[in-house]
């Protein structure tokens, strides 16, 4: 089963951002404002994350909502 990184938004907490375990952070404009936040499993995923993984390696995600 596949792994992904989980990074929180330093400056809005409720935004998140997955990408495939240690692939890092992309070119994200800056990179200092996303702190690593753990490890999730392919299975604890909704299907439409999964599928913008899948597609641009990466995701991010409105918490809370």
């Amino acid at each position: 089963m596949q792994e992904f990184d989980f990074y929180i938004n330093l400056k809005k907490s409720t935004l998140g951002f997955y990408v495939l375990k240690g692939a890092g952070l992309p070119d994200l404009a800056d990179k200092s404002d996303w702190q690593f936040s753990g490890h999730v499993w392919q299975s604890e995923l909704m299907p439409e994350l999964l599928k913008e993984l899948d597609t641009n390696g990466h995701a991010f995600q409105e918490l809370g909502s």
